[in-house]
């Protein structure tokens, strides 16, 4: 087999290896090419988009959609084409509505015992659960979208007693019961509908399917990867981990890199690297959170300059699929501000990239950007 990593036809062929990677993965990923034209399949294509920063995770999208605005972003999710809910390792994720179901059963199974462990700190047990959740349902019935604070106060009501703790952890379950997903937007506050009501009923994937397809995803959106990174991203235990790999390696190739064995998928053609690249990537891009080694993109003894203990992911400057640096927006009355902070100072031409790609955001939210 030839070798993804010398092909010498494209000007990829100037990189090391592990840079490569990178620059293969801006391309997976939908960051450089990309190749669709709506928002669902940005959303179904990446498997599952993190979003627990929403004003971030709708320019995670907006970013692989060139042309594509905030206002499209928002829209899409208020006709329930994209659904934001709780799955995988669990956090907030954007997936395509056809998507929902079989995700989040896929992933109940792994996030229940977390939730289990934590109920018992905050005084949540099955019969509260049990009690809780027909209230839910019933206060949704007929198309009625409630916010978190008005389905809690349906809850008061029946003599539930909730805390900010335990509404967290009814609203999790509830999605993960199939029950709520999320509802439009009113205003800036986030609201909550019947599942069923949102998306129409979908294939429902047995549980080995739902592996490989999760896997088929994974290595075809994120690729070059691991098996590691995509057992880091998924949530599964390294045993389903491995069993959707083995599912997927019929459309997969592999290569070994300083060590480790990365997969892609076979039909993959890398396209014609540009010279330069610039991009300005939201907090908690799936291009840095969905792998678990990011070396190359991320040097180590950075690492703690872009991810805080707490997890946290903030936003970047990738030059040419290197971190080097961090930006960060402020909204004001009729502009944003942004400012960046560099590891080393951009020179003429990335100055250039630079801005670029702050007119792509400011094109995005729809508002002037001021640079500081």
């Amino acid at each position: 087999m030839q070798s993804y990593f010398y092909r010498s036809n494209t000007k990829i062929s100037q990189y090391p290896n592990m840079q490569k990677i990178a620059l293969f993965r801006l391309q997976n990923q939908q960051i450089t090419h990309p190749k669709f034209s709506k928002i669902k399949d940005v959303a179904a294509w990446q498997g599952a988009t993190q979003a627990q920063d929403f004003t971030h995770a709708k320019w995670a999208i907006g970013l692989r959609l060139p042309g594509t605005t905030d206002a499209d972003l928002e829209a899409a999710i208020d006709r329930a084409e994209i659904i934001r809910t709780h799955l995988l390792r669990p956090t907030w994720h954007f997936v395509a509505a056809e998507d929902a179901r079989w995700m989040l059963r896929l992933s109940k199974p792994q996030i229940l015992p977390v939730l289990f462990t934590m109920d018992k700190q905050i005084g949540l047990d099955e019969k509260i659960y049990q009690n809780a959740l027909p209230i839910l349902a019933k206060s949704l019935e007929n198309g009625r979208q409630l916010t978190r604070e008005e389905l809690m106060l349906e809850l008061q009501k029946h003599g539930i007693p909730t805390t900010n703790s335990t509404a967290t952890h009814l609203m999790m379950r509830a999605e993960l019961e199939e029950i709520v997903c999320n509802g439009v937007r009113r205003g800036k506050q986030f609201t909550y509908a019947l599942l069923d009501e949102r998306v129409p009923k979908t294939k429902i994937l047995d549980r080995p399917e739902a592996i490989a397809e999760l896997a088929r995803r994974y290595f075809s959106s994120h690729a070059p990867a691991t098996l590691q990174d995509f057992q880091w991203w998924s949530g599964l235990k390294m045993a389903d981990a491995r069993a959707g790999l083995q599912a997927a390696k019929p459309n997969l190739v592999s290569e070994t890199i300083e060590k480790q064995v990365f997969w892609l998928p076979s039909h993959f053609q890398p396209k014609p690297a540009a010279p330069l690249s610039v991009h300005l990537l939201p907090a908690f891009d799936e291009f840095l959170v969905s792998y678990k080694n990011r070396t190359a993109s991320l040097s180590s003894e950075k690492n703690a300059q872009i991810i805080t203990g707490n997890g946290i992911f903030k936003p970047v400057v990738l030059v040419n699929g290197q971190v080097r640096g961090i930006w960060q927006r402020t909204f004001k009355k009729d502009k944003i501000v942004i400012e960046k902070t560099l590891f080393s100072d951009l020179d003429e031409a990335e100055n250039a990239a630079f801005e670029r790609s702050a007119a792509q955001f400011s094109d995005f939210v729809g508002m002037k950007i001021e640079q500081r």
